[in-house]
C-alpha cells in the first residue's frame, strides 16, 4: 500500500453540524474550487471540508501519484468525531480516487457523489486532459483563465488560476504517466453506498457517457444526472445548476440536517 500524506482542508459550515461532507478536486485543481457545492451544503446545515491532493495546492509532494495513492490518503482523512463521513463528493480525479476508496472501505463513507469522473480514461481523453493542463501551465494568469473560459464566475477564474500555479507540474503529469491504463470499472462494480453521478452535458464534452456511464449504471446503487450545458466540471459551468444536482440528491436520499 502507498505511504499517505497528511491532506490539508478548508471547512464551511457549522462545525458542530450533524452531517460532515467531504469535497474532492480534479487534476491540475484545489479544495478552494470546489466552494460552489461547499456552499450549498454549508447553507443546508452541513459541515463540509475539501482537500488538496497530494501534489495539489498546499498538499504535501511526492513520487507515488497513482490513484491507489491517492485514495489511500482520501482514506486516511476522516470526519470530526465520527468513524464514517455522510457524503463523499469526489470530481474528475477526485472521483476515481473516492471511488477507489470507498469500494475498499466501505464504512468509509455512507453516500458518494461523483462529478464527470474519471472512471476510464480511453487514449482520446488522455490526450486531452494532458492538453488541458499543458495549457495551464503554459500561463497561470487570470487572464489566460478567462481567455479559456470566459463563462466562467470570477471567483472561479481568480482561483483556478491560483491553482495552476499551486500544482506541481511534476504531479499532474506523473499523475497520467503512473495510471496507464486508467481504469477503477472494477471499483466503480462493487460500490454499495448510495452513489449519485452529476455528468456534464455530451452534447458539450464530458468523460463519462456512453457504454462507460451504462456499464457503471448498471450497479444498482448507482444513479445519474446530467447538467445541461455544461462539459467536464459542471460546477465551474453551471455553478447553481450543479449545487442543486447535489441538492436534490442529498434530498432523495434523505440527508437533509
Amino acid at each position: 500500500m502507498p505511504s499517505p500524506v497528511t491532506l490539508p482542508r478548508l471547512s464551511w459550515g457549522d462545525a458542530h453540524s450533524d452531517r460532515q461532507a467531504l469535497l474532492v478536486h480534479g487534476v491540475g485543481s484545489s479544495g478552494a474550487l470546489m466552494w460552489r457545492y461547499a456552499v450549498a451544503l454549508a447553507d443546508a446545515g452541513w459541515r463540509v471540508d475539501a482537500v488538496d491532493l497530494r501534489g495539489h495546492g498546499t498538499a504535501p509532494r511526492t513520487l507515488d501519484y497513482t490513484i491507489e495513492a491517492y485514495a489511500t490518503d482520501l482514506l486516511r482523512t476522516a470526519p470530526v468525531g465520527a468513524a464514517s463521513w455522510d457524503l463523499v463528493l469526489g470530481h474528475s480525479l477526485g472521483g476515481a480516487a473516492a471511488t477507489l476508496a470507498a469500494a475498499s472501505a466501505p464504512a468509509w463513507t455512507r453516500h458518494l457523489v461523483l462529478v464527470d469522473p474519471a472512471i476510464h480514461l480511453v487514449d482520446a481523453d488522455r490526450e486531452a486532459v494532458r492538453a488541458s493542463q499543458e495549457q495551464a501551465f503554459a500561463d497561470t494568469s487570470e487572464a489566460a483563465v478567462r481567455a479559456a473560459h470566459p463563462e466562467w464566475l470570477d471567483l472561479d477564474i481568480e482561483l483556478k488560476a491560483v491553482a495552476a500555479a499551486q500544482a506541481s507540474r511534476f504531479a499532474v503529469e506523473q499523475t497520467g504517466e503512473q495510471n496507464t491504463p486508467w481504469d477503477v470499472r472494477e471499483a466503480a462494480s462493487r460500490l454499495s453506498m448510495p452513489t449519485h453521478v452529476i455528468g456534464g452535458d455530451p452534447a458539450v464534452y464530458s468523460i463519462f457517457t456512453g457504454p462507460l456511464a451504462d456499464e457503471v449504471l448498471r450497479n444498482p446503487v448507482v444513479t445519474m444526472s446530467v447538467v445541461p450545458g455544461t462539459g467536464h466540471s459542471p460546477h465551474r459551468d453551471a455553478p447553481d445548476a450543479s449545487a442543486q444536482a447535489l441538492l436534490d440528491a442529498v434530498d432523495t436520499w434523505g440527508l437533509r440536517p
